[in-house]
């Protein structure tokens, strides 16, 4: 019996270390960026990262669902968007990575919330031989997707499960002067020739690369990863202006493994994991100014025109801008 009892008292010591040497991670990045920056960490670290990977609007429901005994220490990887509604919804803790002051202030919440690990943007890509067929050029403004020529040609991702979609309603929002009338009129066009509404933001880019939509509106990182398949893809983004977007990280609160959580976000913002986005090809570009640049992105990125998101105010006003999409655009 003593000797039992010696066991049971090692495994019950044992615990608390091992449950230290696991982060659990919610992320909206697809499995093929995410993955090996994760591994590259438990290399490095021996820490173990159990990871679920979820569509924006997904991710945040499931984390709020979760505030009373949250499941995730960490959330990494998802559009700015996610992280200010996460926020607003109180289910962040704030967090200043060890190298915080390094960031820009436009890249992270000024009270810690959350913080960029990448800059990424919106934009239109197009099949190349669908164009030709049609004697059509790639949109270079919003408008131009309305002309009926795309009729049923067009897919984007869903507001309500996709922060991509959110990041296209932000996008026509302050490209046509954050008036929300105007806004609405647009998106109520825009819909008469979209084919499909995707799950997730990158749903729609095998589809267009394959030939069964002439336009896909996707994040570039998803443009990129296909041109490089061998896809024949023109990549244009509007005239009148794409959001802003950043990919960031953020302490869960009540974060089980919040001493583990916290080195892991600190990584987060050395040079050894923001060379990993060019390493890796995750076609994004880093926040730390020290981290290495892919000149590809770096050169799509400069025929942007970026507009500056307020999060505040799109943490509070997410919920409402989709219904308003439910509600009044897709009528579903």
């Amino acid at each position: 019996m003593s000797r039992f009892l010696l066991l049971a008292a090692c495994l019950l010591l044992a615990a608390p270390a091992w449950a230290a040497d696991t982060i659990n991670v919610y992320t909206a990045w697809p499995e093929s960026l995410s993955q090996p920056i994760f591994k590259a960490y438990t290399a490095q670290t021996g820490v173990q990262i159990n990871f679920i990977r979820l569509s924006t609007g997904e991710l945040v429901a499931r984390a709020t669902a979760e505030k009373n005994n949250p499941r995730a220490d960490v959330i990494w990887g998802a559009p700015g968007d996610g992280f200010a509604a996460a926020k607003a919804a109180g289910i962040l803790e704030p967090y200043k990575a060890a190298s915080w002051g390094k960031i820009a202030p436009e890249l992270k919440d000024p009270e810690g919330y959350y913080t960029a690990v990448s800059k990424n943007t919106l934009l239109f890509m197009s099949n190349a031989k669908l164009l030709k067929e049609k004697g059509l050029k790639a949109p270079t403004s919003w408008n131009d997707l309305l002309d009926p020529a795309y009729k049923g040609q067009i897919q984007t991702a869903d507001a309500r499960t996709s922060g991509t979609a959110l990041t296209r309603i932000l996008s026509i929002y302050y490209a046509f002067g954050k008036d929300e009338a105007k806004t609405l009129d647009y998106q109520k066009k825009l819909h008469a020739n979209v084919q499909v509404y995707t799950k997730s933001g990158g749903g729609c880019t095998i589809p267009a690369a394959m030939g069964q939509a002439m336009v896909c509106i996707a994040h570039m990182p998803d443009a990129i990863e296909a041109k490089k398949k061998g896809y024949d893809m023109v990549t244009t983004f509007p005239r009148e202006g794409v959001a802003a977007v950043i990919e960031a990280v953020a302490l869960v609160k009540g974060a089980k493994n919040r001493e583990a959580a916290t080195k892991f976000i600190d990584w987060t913002f050395t040079k050894d994991m923001q060379d990993l986005l060019d390493k890796n090809e995750v076609y994004m570009l880093p926040t730390l100014p020290e981290g290495s640049v892919n000149p590809t992105v770096q050169a799509l990125m400069k025929e942007a025109k970026l507009l500056a998101v307020d999060l505040d105010w799109v943490g509070k006003n997410r919920k409402r801008l989709v219904d308003l999409w439910v509600n009044e655009v897709i009528k579903d």
